[in-house]
């Protein structure tokens, strides 16, 4: 048995306009998914997910992965807790060449589904770390990012950016431009999450900028502005100590910056009311800045806030279900238990391709 978690995420900059090649900033934050496998004799594929419903489910299944079982809970979490799992399971399979290998899998997640927080990515990216250990192979992080990104690029129908699973994958904050990926250094930023407790459609609201980019010359130059917004961020973040807290001056203008990003995706169509009054309240309440955060549509809002003002502004507007604080985590995915089984292959030495068999 494998136990392994991944962080979920806040974009500082930079979502939508990332799928087309601008830059993009995302954090990886204290919360995290966590994924139990224990391998099979069989190649039957059981999931339980805990956390993504009420009552939560299992369900077990072989054959065809394009499967969704019949369970009473909505089609949304079917597919969070069963087609990621799905795509992980795949790419597990592949890396360790045991295209049979069937598993029990556990999925517990402190993030919200679909609220752009990154909770398909961070479970994704320790579905395939606990399988491939389970499997006896130890991916590198750059390479269980990469194969995380084709597992959600599967499953989102090619819309898939790297910078939801390279964050999780690597932890801290990362900067993502096309397949240019890479970690960059940040002071501790105060972050504090909104959530509505509702989710966006992704995919809907990714199709939705595309036809405007399409359509619109200025809805392209929208998206390249953003762009410019990351770049700007960026420079400020690489100008800033890493190892201190960050200053006033630096939280000002980074909440400036965030303000008019949010702007820009709210042009774009992205946002919605609900996001829309808890960026207000928070900036009422003297955050620094505000932006909604992920696909948009519903889900969460991140704003920059050292005091305890900004969440108890949230906590009291009746559009906000949940307000939190969310440090900066600067550990991406990890192994929090190893099975005596998996112990003992751990112990053994690495063969030539890096695998412990």
């Amino acid at each position: 048995m494998i136990v392994s978690s991944a962080p979920g995420k806040v974009y500082l900059f930079g979502e939508h306009a990332v799928v087309y090649g601008e830059p993009a900033v995302p954090c990886a934050i204290e919360r995290r998914a966590t994924v139990t496998v224990d391998a099979r004799t069989d190649d039957h594929i059981r999931v339980e997910a805990r956390d993504l419903s009420l009552d939560g489910f299992t369900v077990e299944y072989a054959g065809d992965t394009g499967y969704r079982p019949d369970v009473d809970v909505p089609e949304g979490l079917v597919d969070a807790a069963v087609g990621y799992v799905d795509a992980a399971v795949e790419q597990a399979r592949d890396a360790a060449d045991a295209p049979d290998a069937g598993f029990d899998i556990t999925v517990e997640s402190e993030i919200p589904l679909g609220a752009g927080l990154g909770s398909s990515a961070a479970v994704v990216v320790a579905g395939i770390d606990a399988a491939t250990r389970e499997l006896g192979v130890e991916l590198a992080p750059e390479e269980l990012a990469d194969r995380a990104y084709r597992a959600e690029y599967d499953v989102q129908d090619g819309q898939a950016s790297r910078a939801d699973t390279f964050c999780s994958a690597m932890g801290g904050a990362v900067r993502v431009e096309g397949d240019d990926c890479r970690q960059i250094d940040t002071p501790n930023l105060p972050f504090v999450v909104g959530f509505d407790g509702g989710a966006g459609d992704t995919g809907e609201l990714v199709a939705g900028v595309r036809t405007l980019r399409e359509e619109y010359d200025f809805a392209a130059d929208t998206v390249e502005s953003i762009g410019d917004i990351v770049r700007t961020g960026e420079s400020m973040l690489a100008d800033a100590d890493p190892e201190s807290e960050p200053t006033d001056e630096l939280l000002s203008e980074l909440g400036r910056l965030m303000n008019f990003d949010h702007g820009l995706l709210e042009a774009l169509g992205v946002s919605s009311r609900t996001l829309d009054n808890m960026v207000w309240a928070a900036r009422e309440a003297g955050a620094h800045g505000a932006k909604l955060t992920g696909a948009g549509g519903g889900g969460c809002i991140v704003a920059l806030d050292e005091t305890p003002e900004t969440r108890t502004a949230l906590r009291y507007t009746a559009e906000c279900r949940d307000a939190f604080r969310a440090e900066l985590d600067r550990e991406g995915v990890r192994v929090e238990e190893l099975g005596p089984d998996a112990s003992a292959r751990s112990d053994a030495e690495p063969n030539a391709e890096g695998e412990r068999r």
